[in-house]
């Protein structure tokens, strides 16, 4: 469990792992769609499905250990905005693959998880090469949310990066090297 002082192991490690998956496949995505380099979406859609489990697995555990401790540092307003951008990474992290499984998965282009097929892709007898959507609505819907999502998401990234900068730098608080997971003075 996290001590005020000091997180868990398991605290430390679902951070940085779910953190730097989703730097990543949002990096990758956002290449991908725009180069439509179409042989990145196996690998994309297969990491991502990996990755959506241990998001589960960091939310579980969030909401059985609780929040880390405030350190000292930062106005009111700074620490209400402060909630607000843990909350919407969590939700964010949560809704990114989501919607990107209900994008490809309603989409008819099928769910595999590198060959373990889950979804099914369904294609046009008479073109191959073309899904058929299971349900085109659900599919659009996953795929308007899956781009908006990204943005909010560097959005948050770059607000949660300058405001550890900032504990780190301005407030020497600790914040940092106790994500790092070094035990820190009270």
């Amino acid at each position: 469990m996290d001590q005020p002082n000091k997180l868990s192991p398991i605290s430390v490690a679902l951070h940085w792992l779910v953190g730097l998956g989703m730097i990543a496949l949002t990096a990758i995505g956002l290449y991908m769609s725009r180069a439509e380099v179409w042989a990145l979406y196996p690998i994309h859609k297969s990491v991502g499905v990996l990755l959506f489990v241990l998001i589960l697995a960091r939310v579980v555990w969030r909401l059985k250990n609780g929040w880390p401790a405030h350190l000292a540092g930062g106005s009111k307003l700074e620490q209400a905005l402060a909630k607000l951008v843990h909350w919407l990474l969590i939700l964010a992290t949560l809704a990114m693959p989501i919607s990107g499984m209900m994008n490809s998965g309603a989409g008819g282009h099928g769910i595999d998880v590198f060959g373990l097929q889950i979804v099914p892709s369904q294609h046009s007898a008479d073109k191959p090469d073309q899904a058929l959507p299971y349900n085109a609505g659900v599919a659009e819907l996953g795929d308007e949310m899956h781009e908006w999502i990204a943005y909010l998401l560097i959005l948050a990234l770059v607000l949660h990066v300058a405001g550890a900068l900032k504990h780190h730098l301005v407030y020497k608080d600790g914040v940092l090297r106790r994500m790092l997971g070094s035990r820190i003075e009270p």
